[in-house]
């Protein structure tokens, strides 16, 4: 029970349905700062669970968080990566800490409000994208254990977000019009440098073109992220066009921050990759790439990303991506996730976006 509607309106279904419902909330972010909006929905947990007339039960992972989540996210940006805390909170804190904690409980089966269904197929256990397209989070999911899935619910997978407030509108439930959240959960509204520079320091460094020309300074390559525009600080160049600028690239050894005008810009669009860290959910692809053969499919690098047809095949400890057509701004220490007819087969992070098997 995080709080918000969709996790409440999950409680609610599985009662429907007749099972023997209790409510864990989870806090993995301690801070007294406005921004941080964990006493509230913890309220609005407690809230739902008395209206729900259920059990709620709370833990935190603060610690876990912090250590496995946290710190994880601070050296990959230190390393020039973009990471995604999201995906690793899911596989870390969501489907192992918090799954085995319920499980010490007495439950035997988990629910999140998360718009996926888990959907059975000769036998196994298939993650499939939501109904609501729009809503669709399986993106953030495709790095969880796949021996966990059968013992995972997702009631409101085959439902629109709007059905899934006028559900709780109708039932009453306190939280049915509470906006959704939005960013990364430890950072919530406020702007990401405001909150990372308390933890990154600044690193003042050369704002280069590909020509290597001195364009301004930045305060740090772990505050841009490719593809960014907005923030750069550098407009408004004399002999340039009036074209915006784009980060197209992070030179870590030299610190400089490289940019490129207009967002059609060649460094900016991507045909290969290579991904590591893989994790299937389906095993028949962990056994034809290890057979050498070319699997073709759907991917998408991004969050409400338009799934790209492509195909891979193993290379050394991950695999090798070839899109049909470029990708824009495929960023270092972002995942790449692969579908095939709406089924989630996986993913990995995204370890080299200029790949050259040249």
């Amino acid at each position: 029970m995080s709080g918000g509607v969709d996790s409440a309106v999950t409680a609610s279904i599985l009662i429907e349905q007749g099972f023997d419902v209790e409510g864990l909330h989870m806090t993995n972010w301690n801070d007294d700062e406005p921004y941080c909006t964990a006493a509230q929905d913890h309220q609005d947990a407690m809230d739902a669970c008395k209206e729900l007339g259920i059990t709620m039960h709370h833990v935190n992972f603060s610690k876990e968080y912090r250590e496995e989540v946290f710190d994880t996210a601070l050296n990959e940006l230190n390393t020039g990566l973009t990471p995604n805390p999201d995906v690793l909170c899911n596989r870390m804190i969501k489907f192992d800490r918090f799954a085995k904690y319920a499980e010490r409980l007495g439950g035997n089966r988990i629910a999140t409000g998360h718009y996926a269904r888990n959907l059975q197929n000769n036998g196994k256990q298939e993650l499939h994208k939501g109904v609501d397209n729009n809503k669709d989070q399986t993106y953030f999911l495709h790095a969880i254990d796949s021996k966990i899935l059968p013992k995972v619910l997702f009631p409101i997978g085959d439902m629109n977000k709007s059905e899934v407030r006028e559900y709780a509108y109708k039932k009453g439930l306190p939280n049915h019009d509470k906006p959704d959240s939005t960013g990364i959960c430890f950072i919530g509204e406020r702007p990401f440098k405001e909150f990372i520079q308390t933890f990154v320091p600044p690193k003042p460094g050369d704002i280069v073109n590909t020509d290597g020309e001195f364009l301004g300074k930045h305060d740090g390559l772990a505050y841009f992220t490719i593809g960014q525009r907005k923030d750069i600080g550098i407009g408004g160049m004399k002999n340039h066009s009036g074209e915006p600028w784009y980060v197209a690239d992070k030179d870590m050894n030299s610190n400089k921050l490289i940019v490129v005008q207009g967002r059609d810009h060649a460094l900016l669009w991507k045909k290969k990759v290579f991904v590591g860290s893989l994790n299937w959910l389906d095993e028949g692809v962990a056994a034809t790439i290890k057979n050498g053969e070319i699997i073709e499919c759907e991917a998408k690098s991004r969050y409400r990303q338009d799934d790209a047809k492509c195909s891979f095949k193993t290379l050394n400890d991950g695999v090798i991506v070839e899109f049909n057509d470029s990708q824009w701004a495929i960023t270092k220490g972002q995942y790449l996730v692969f579908y095939k007819e709406g089924k989630c087969l996986g993913g990995g992070k995204i370890m080299s976006e200029s790949y050259s098997s040249d």
